[in-house]
């Protein structure tokens, strides 16, 4: 499917999320985030001035595609995975592997602590514990101040000390003193259970359950504030914000570190989209979308049934954890399954709470965007392909024409002359199906002559596969339509083949008016009038343009290999090297003609053996042997031909 920038960018939501550059060859280039998609990806496309830069990145962007995400925050950190994953060119001022802070509370010490850390599976302070992990968050600031709000609230340790080996080692630190820590260095200041008390709370509030603590503050910023303790008021303002932009719920980045692949599904009357995320170590490092045929009267929970069997039938890595929007019918079977190709366990779960639910949210949505703003495209789409192709069989009489198949007929003078079979299935090229055929048997310009051995040769694979329990390929399946590049008389030629071969497959020709341009299409002996503004039309006129451009590419490239073949070639044991070689040192191919056996020995890389070679082919060139019009030069078969 085509991608119209101009058409997707009308499309672009005004959200939040995550924006991907793609060049011709679908290379990522760029990767960014935004506050608003539709407003920020615009910019790029504006006739405004832009750093060189910038001006050549846009240059290159053949289409884009990006991710939605519930906020700002949650953007940036899907943007440093994705910049991570793919290294895009472009992204130079990201590409410092920049890291994002979490909070980690060392749940395994008697006495926790909450700490600031970097590297979530790394090593925070002196010893090295297992630990509960919070984030990624953004603002480095706003975790060192929740997590100091925090010890402040629930008076916990910010001391390196190891507990309970070393209490009552050293006298307790500034913050017992002035009311901030529970003291559990010393004895009788406090207890296990005690202080375990206010860890809990704090890990209330980490994983959520914020409100009493955001309550807490507003009131004592109003208090301060009404009795003109203005300073305090704002010093609780500012803390309020902290916890603000720190409760924020993330979805993007998760620090369990797992592997997981998130379903969701969005559909209409119409069609249906399933949008996969695919979170490795616990990071989003991309996403895709697949539309889903043939849904009517099919339910959810079905569809999602369908997809997984399919896309996990052809992926080469299936995840231990799997997360879908609803059960899906035969789910042991399924896990089953999924685990014996895996070699492991995998689990299929369908989340009802918490941040994999938010996740699963996130990827249902990103499917309802693509289906809503794709819906169009789709309905375009197919009435430019499998309508347009359902179009020509309405018009000549046929129940359809799902495959078609076109040829075409390319030389010049009768040189080099080969011809082209073109496959399109429901009305889109299929190129692995593409054939090219040397002509062998007919000398001269003949067309007619080259058409009958071409059809003959790819028909006679037909029949001859019938039965056969060979792999399907172009040459073993039967087309819907064969479409001839000309009228009655390449229709006729085809017929005939068809007819010595015992086979009945519709024929029509592509005609041409007097300034070769597609006209209509010719069936029955009679040329069927066609409306030249309908997609059916189109649809015709793609055909044949692309059989005489798969004909005349396959014809320039034989031309070519033979412009550069020497007589040299054609001697036994004169290989690439030594033909350069001879060139080389003799400067023609008349003064190598010329040399003696003893001269030609001398060359680099030559021999005895090799001069010998040399002076027997000229001297049977010089008696008529050999004529070079008898060894034309044969290249390798290339892919896709019928040699």
């Amino acid at each position: 499917m085509e991608f119209d920038i101009e058409e997707n960018l009308k499309k672009l939501p005004k959200k939040p999320g995550v924006y991907i550059m793609h060049a011709k060859n679908d290379e990522i280039i760029y990767v960014g985030k935004a506050i608003n998609l539709f407003n920020r990806v615009h910019s790029y496309f504006r006739a405004t001035k832009k750093s060189a830069k910038i001006e050549k990145m846009v240059s290159h962007i053949n289409y884009f595609e990006y991710i939605v995400t519930d906020s700002e925050l949650e953007a940036l950190v899907l943007e440093c995975n994705l910049i991570k994953e793919h290294r895009p060119q472009y992204n130079t001022m990201l590409r410092d592997d920049k890291s994002y802070p979490y909070i980690k509370v060392t749940v395994n010490e008697e006495y926790p602590r909450i700490l600031f850390a970097r590297k979530p599976h790394g090593d925070t302070g002196a010893a090295k514990t297992k630990a509960k992990l919070y984030g990624p968050y953004t603002s480095s600031y706003s975790v060192r101040e929740t997590i100091e709000l925090i010890n402040k609230i629930y008076q916990l340790r910010t001391c390196n000390r190891v507990l309970p080996r070393d209490i009552d080692k050293e006298r307790p630190c500034l913050n017992y003193q002035i009311h901030q820590c529970q003291a559990p260095c010393r004895s009788g200041c406090t207890n296990a259970e005690k202080y375990n008390e206010g860890v809990r709370g704090a890990l209330d509030f980490l994983e959520g359950n914020y409100r009493p603590i955001l309550n807490m503050l507003e009131e004592n910023m109003l208090k301060a504030s009404e009795e003109l303790r203005f300073e305090d008021a704002a010093s609780y303002r500012d803390l309020l914000n902290s916890v603000r932009d720190v409760a924020q719920k993330q979805k993007i980045t998760s620090s369990d570190g797992a592997d997981r692949d998130v379903i969701a599904m969005a559909r209409n009357e119409k069609n249906a989209v399933v949008a996969i995320f695919f979170v490795r170590d616990g990071r989003i490092i991309g996403r895709d979308h697949f539309y889903m045929t043939e849904t009517a009267g099919t339910g959810d929970a079905d569809i999602l049934g369908s997809f997984l069997k399919q896309f996990y039938t052809g992926t080469p890595f299936i995840p231990p954890q799997i997360m879908v929007e609803q059960e899906i019918e035969d789910r042991e079977v399924a896990e089953e399954w999924l685990s014996e190709k895996r070699g492991s366990k995998v689990s299929i779960l369908v989340p009802r709470r918490g941040i994999k639910e938010k996740l699963v949210e996130l990827t249902k949505k990103n499917a309802e965007i693509v289906l809503t703003t794709d819906s169009e495209k789709l309905e375009r789409e197919e009435q430019r392909t499998t309508r347009a192709a359902q179009g020509i069989a309405d018009l000549i009489g046929l129940d359809n024409a799902v495959r078609i198949e076109s040829y075409d007929i390319s030389n010049i003078s009768g040189f080099e002359s080969v011809g082209s079979m073109v496959v399109f299935e429901n009305g889109r090229p299929r190129r692995s199906d593409y054939r090219k055929f040397r002509i062998k048997t007919v000398v001269g310009p003949d067309d007619y002559a080259s058409m009958n051995e071409v059809l003959t040769r790819r028909f006679t694979r037909l029949k001859n596969a019938e039965g056969s329990e060979k792999t399907e390929d172009s040459f073993t399946r039967y087309p819907d339509l064969i479409l001839m590049d000309g009228g009655r008389g390449q229709v006729n030629i085809a017929l005939e083949v068809l007819e010595k071969l015992g086979l009945d497959i519709p024929v029509a020709g592509m005609v041409k008016d007097d300034r070769h341009r597609t006209r209509g299409i010719y069936y029955n002996n009679v040329e069927q009038p066609i409306d030249t503004h309908s997609e059916s039309f189109h649809l015709i006129t793609r055909i044949q343009d692309e059989t005489h451009r798969f004909a005349i590419t396959y014809h320039r490239n034989l031309r070519s290999n033979a412009q550069i073949h020497s007589i040299l070639d054609d001697i036994q044991g004169i290989g690439d090297k030594r033909r350069k070689a001879l060139m080389k040192e003799f400067g023609s191919i008349e003064a190598v003609a010329e040399a003696t056996d003893e001269e030609l020995a001398a060359a680099p890389g030559m021999n005895v053996r090799a001069a010998k070679a040399v002076r027997d082919f000229f001297e049977a060139r010089k008696k008529g042997n050999i004529m070079r019009d008898e060894t034309p030069y044969e290249p390798a078969s290339e892919p896709g031909e019928d040699s």
